[in-house]
């Protein structure tokens, strides 16, 4: 759920980058439910892979909200360079007033203007490392989990003990017939 509304708030953003994540992320998710449903060991291995490539892809978010080592949130990185679209809280947080004057004096851009945003209670970019921070939270328990589960199943698959188990040398061997009946040979 926490994915869907993230993939939400990108698509009203037109952030490229973090829409086609957030949709890999929702079907890897689905195939681990699906691992988990259908005792597939597999699936959800895959799932454990895909939660630390997720985290490593949320802690990029972070560092390029708040301006890590040489990343600006004002760059178009996250749209792929098509448009010069930002996050959708940029204008739309908790508090913002939003303003937009036209540009008068630039010809052929009557549908354009400018637009100011003032008054926010929390700055975008805050509101962005929350959602980057709860999704890591999400992927490190669902991390914990998919490991126990896959522990979980694994063990019962070794644990099952058929005629004869698994181990070549039983602690103790009964023979149900007298030794001299083994050696007998039988003759129709």
């Amino acid at each position: 759920l926490a994915a869907l509304e993230r993939q939400v708030f990108d698509f009203l953003g037109y952030q490229w980058a973090p829409i086609l994540a957030n949709f890999l992320h929702i079907i890897i998710v689905i195939l681990g439910l699906f691992g988990t449903i259908q005792y597939r060991p597999r699936y959800i291995v895959v799932y454990a892979i895909w939660t630390a490539v997720w985290v490593t892809w949320n802690i990029f978010i972070i560092c390029f909200y708040l301006e890590v080592g040489g990343l600006s949130k004002d760059s178009e990185l996250l749209t792929f360079n098509i448009s010069r679209h930002q996050s959708w809280w940029s204008e739309n947080g908790p508090g913002c007033v939003r303003k937009e004057s036209s540009m008068s004096g630039i010809k052929g851009l009557d549908s354009h203007s400018y637009v100011s945003v003032i008054g926010c209670a929390l700055e975008y970019r805050y509101i962005e490392v929350m959602h980057s921070s709860f999704q890591i939270l999400i992927a490190l328990v669902g991390f914990v989990y998919a490991c126990y589960v896959v522990s979980v199943f694994t063990e019962e698959e070794d644990s099952f003990d058929f005629i004869g188990g698994f181990d070549p040398f039983p602690l103790y061997h009964v023979n149900e017939k007298p030794t001299n009946l083994l050696f007998k040979q039988t003759y129709l």
